[in-house]
């Protein structure tokens, strides 16, 4: 009886663990929109707080079009769509984990829009005004890439577009790069990916002090039984591996959040004949274009070049 009751609470605590590790890694509760000016107070923004709340005051004022899609699972998923003009190559933005489309790209908005591509920035399943509930870091979400990529394609023509993400996002638009893409899905543009749902984990982990062989297994499992979806299901470095879509990475060399090694691992396992990837001395996390952004829109505008050049000739 004694091993019963063992049993019993070897189980309840195994389940609250895990309860404990999907609400603080998975669950995100309503999110409402990032407004005028609003950056956190970490230390990730310090050197360049207030040119993103210019930019942010300035993409705000943006005329755009609200979208929306249903996902494979049902939920609808919202976006904004920014036009430059009849037949322009389109874009597709893809912000982080629990951050705000307006913030994360207040630059590279710009960059688009600037680069004569209309644009479309997508609000992430469980964040703004998407729904659901739970962050699967691009486990589910690289399917909402794939249709988001088919709604433009129908509502817009089939140009030449390209998927850029940021964070938890560029890993998400890097896991979708071996789905069965529209042949009109010339590049992909991923800013300070992760390499792996499951490394990012461990790496918060590391951050925060905890023992990630310890928590990592809770956090394992809170996916499995309240998120309902399989973390190690596939990765960036996975995917990439099955691609030949042009890609571009960037990353910052102190990033603390993410690791720039991560980036090189995957940029080591990418397959495509044309990869680039491109590093940012004293850069922290996202902020490589807030840093040199002479340098940045210089690898940007040859990478896009290169793409709308690719399809132009017929390669794809």
């Amino acid at each position: 009886m004694v091993f019963v009751y063992i049993g019993i609470v070897t189980t309840l605590l195994i389940l609250l663990g895990s309860l404990f590790g999907y609400f603080r890694a998975f669950y995100s509760p309503k999110k409402r929109e990032i407004i005028h000016g609003q950056v956190p107070d970490s230390e990730q923004y310090n050197n360049a707080r207030e040119h993103i709340k210019e930019l942010i005051g300035y993409v705000s004022e943006l005329k755009y079009r609200e979208v929306s899609i249903k996902a494979y699972d049902g939920i609808t998923l919202k976006g904004k769509y920014y036009h430059t003009k009849e037949g322009a190559p389109m874009q597709i933005l893809f912000h982080g984990y629990k951050g705000s489309p307006m913030r994360d790209f207040c630059g590279g908005l710009l960059l688009a829009l600037k680069s004569g591509f209309n644009v479309i920035m997508v609000d992430q399943r469980a964040h703004g005004k998407s729904e659901g509930r739970t962050i699967s870091f691009g486990i589910r979400e690289r399917y909402d890439v794939l249709s988001w990529v088919k709604f433009a394609n129908k509502e817009f023509g089939s140009y030449p577009t390209v998927l850029t993400g940021i964070s938890m996002g560029a890993s998400t638009v890097l896991m979708a790069s071996d789905l069965k893409m529209p042949d009109n899905v010339v590049g992909i543009i991923a800013d300070c990916p992760y390499s792996s749902p499951g490394e990012i984990i461990r790496q918060f982990c590391k951050n925060m002090g905890l023992p990630p062989k310890v928590v990592y297994p809770f956090a394992y499992l809170g996916a499995l039984i309240y998120g309902g979806f399989i973390l190690n299901r596939t990765s960036a470095c996975k995917a990439v591996q099955n691609t030949n879509i042009p890609v571009l990475i960037f990353h910052g060399e102190s990033d603390s959040i993410v690791p720039c090694r991560m980036s090189e691992k995957i940029y080591n396992a990418c397959k495509s004949e044309n990869k680039f990837l491109h590093t940012f001395k004293g850069a922290d996390h996202g902020m490589s274009y807030m840093t040199d952004n002479e340098k940045y829109e210089s690898a940007y505008n040859d990478f896009v070049s290169l793409c709308i050049d690719k399809i132009n000739k017929n390669i794809f």
